[in-house]
């Protein structure tokens, strides 16, 4: 793995000397602005696991490849500084010993014969310290080039930095690293450790709209109960108002009924009645004098319920009435999990466990149009397997609303990457 720092005036002079001299292959692991202009740090055939064991312990806070190559960069820049100022050091050393040789040189025609062996008279602490010094900056401009690598990754094969590149880009899409490492370890395993990169992503885009399941049939037709499950901010009324005003719109209001558990915040099912009596589709509350059940009983003709639930977590007063209500009810509730796309991973992973027990059976993707990248929520639906039913991309209600297909899904994902690529340029520029 080579990396090597650039510096330019402006990013796009910047760029064109990485292309010049690293090729179309190099990975940047870092830029940034600097007196005088912008400062890039890339990498030459870029392994993560080799940046990880360089790293040591530092690596252990890199949660993302992202944040790994931000480290990877800062070592190669204090390992540059490093070496500068060995070099300066050496420098001086030779100046004391030219100075010392002048000193026990006496000006006479036996200047040569003193010179000669003025090494010899400071070959003590002065050579002793070059000698060391030299072998510092050695060892540092190693460590500075890529070199050598850690003992017990010696060589990183041709194989390794393709599944390394393929990884990056889909790490770039905004899957995990452990989800981006193993379907680039299929890909290779597939073409027997070879084949293009561009083959490889058509390949792992692929793979992940096969993971990544859909509900086959659409609520609004098949009809049934539905619970939405999930944090505050999740978009869950919006996302109902936008069911309630489509089925309306199919089939019309008689045969659809709205309900909300949220009985724990004062005028928290407002925006929901709201709804209601724009639709003209009845909103019943669930509170200490209707229960659940007792309210599914009343609407058993209507083709469609759907249900809106208090955005709780455990520490809250009535998360766990709430979701057991849903879990244990005499009626067939199909609970989905409803999750931001611009919710980090670890917050979708935590929601799901915190919503696990209201059975889930699905979910749905909400504000695709204000996440950077769909990698992560896409990502998130192929691990824990929720089947995706509907994804939102805006405030439009009805139209922002739409019934999931994993093709499309991925397909927007990439055309999102590009979007962000194309911005990135744009700004470098």
């Amino acid at each position: 793995m080579k990396v090597k720092r650039f510096f330019a005036s402006t990013m796009a002079e910047a760029l064109k000397s990485v292309r010049d001299q690293m090729g179309p292959d190099a990975v940047i692991l870092s830029n940034r602005r600097v007196d005088g202009g912008v400062e890039i740090v890339t990498a030459l055939d870029y392994d993560e696991n080799v940046a990880r064991q360089r790293l040591g312990e530092s690596a252990l806070e890199a949660s993302n490849g992202s944040r790994l190559a931000e480290l990877q960069a800062e070592q190669h820049r204090r390992l540059e500084d490093e070496l500068s100022r060995s070099r300066e050091r050496i420098t001086e050393v030779r100046d004391r010993r030219s100075q010392r040789s002048a000193l026990h040189s006496p000006a006479s025609a036996m200047t040569a014969t003193a010179a000669a062996a003025s090494p010899r008279e400071v070959s003590g602490s002065a050579q002793s310290e070059l000698a060391q010094m030299r072998a510092e900056i050695d060892s540092l401009r190693e460590l500075v080039s890529g070199e050598r690598a850690p003992a017990s990754n010696a060589a990183v094969t041709g194989n390794a930095a393709a599944q390394q590149r393929l990884a990056e880009r889909l790490q770039e899409y905004g899957l995990s690293y452990e989800l981006a490492a193993a379907l680039s370890r299929n890909h290779l395993t597939r073409n027997n450790g070879g084949g293009r990169l561009e083959d490889g992503w058509k390949q792992a885009l692929k793979a992940l709209a096969t993971g990544v399941r859909t509900a086959r049939s659409e609520w609004l037709e098949q009809g049934g109960v539905y619970a939405l499950v999930g944090p505050t901010g999740a978009g869950k009324t919006t996302t109902i108002g936008k069911l309630a005003a489509q089925y309306v719109l199919r089939h019309g209001a008689d045969s659809l009924a709205l309900v909300t558990t949220d009985r724990f915040r004062v005028a928290a099912h407002e925006q929901l009645c709201v709804f209601g009596r724009i639709l003209n589709v009845p909103v019943r509350v669930v509170d200490d004098s209707h229960s659940l059940d007792s309210i599914l009983d009343e609407l058993g003709d209507r083709h469609l319920v759907l249900i809106d639930t208090a955005g709780l977590t455990r520490s809250d007063k009535g998360y766990e009435e709430q979701l057991s209500e849903l879990a244990k009810s005499r009626h067939d509730i199909r609970s989905h999990l409803v999750v931001s796309a611009t919710s980090q991973p670890r917050i979708m992973k935590s929601v799901w466990h915190y919503y696990k027990m209201a059975n889930l059976a699905g979910c749905i993707i909400t504000k695709l149009d204000e996440a950077l990248t769909l990698g992560e929520s896409l990502g998130f639906a192929m691990e824990t397997g929720l089947a995706v039913a509907y994804y939102t991309d805006g405030q439009k209600i009805p139209d922002d609303l739409h019934h999931a297909d994993a093709v499309q899904l991925v397909r927007l994902g990439v055309e999102r990457l590009k979007l962000q690529q194309a911005t990135l340029v744009a700004e470098g520029a």
